[in-house]
């Protein structure tokens, strides 16, 4: 399992290497598609932070927190943590043949906006809908989403594609 702020360094990287503006909320509405649909084609969880249902969607907390100082603003740089000796250190990725599935993630929704990710989660059935709605998220902020609702949600999907 990855580390979901340097999964979300991945599509930090391709938003600065392509031009294509990715903003916090956007960022943390791809993690959670590339988690989906990682847990839906492998059965196994591509982060090993739970994703919690707040009221705009889904949110992995670390992602959010790492990058929230941009608030509405494109992201101009991945995160990192400060070592003593003043160089910052950018989380990346453990397992690097992963950057061709993280690639067609980015290449399927790099062009959807925040709001339209936002909408595709909010669509009822889906795992955060369920969470919010049915299981407690409206009423507590850290309501994690189970992964194995999110396995199941990306399985159906991946086999309506195939159809």
């Amino acid at each position: 399992m990855e580390n979901a702020v340097a999964v979300a360094n991945y599509f930090v990287r391709k938003s600065l290497d392509t031009g294509v503006p990715v903003t916090p909320m956007k960022l943390v509405k791809l993690v959670y598609a590339a988690h989906g649909w990682y847990l839906g084609l492998t059965g196994e969880p591509l982060i090993a932070e739970g994703v919690q249902a707040w009221k705009y969607g889904p949110v992995v907390p670390s992602v959010y927190d790492s990058f929230k100082t941009y608030g509405g603003s494109p992201i101009t740089e991945p995160a990192g943590t400060l070592e003593p000796n003043g160089h910052v250190v950018y989380y990346a990725l453990n397992t690097p043949s992963l950057t061709s599935f993280l690639d067609k993630i980015w290449d399927v929704y790099k062009d959807y906006s925040a709001v339209e990710l936002s909408a595709l989660t909010h669509q009822e059935n889906t795992p955060w809908f369920e969470t919010w709605h049915q299981k407690g998220g409206r009423d507590n902020r850290s309501v994690v989403i189970p992964n194995d609702a999110i396995q199941t949600y990306y399985q159906e999907l991946a086999s309506a594609n195939a159809a």
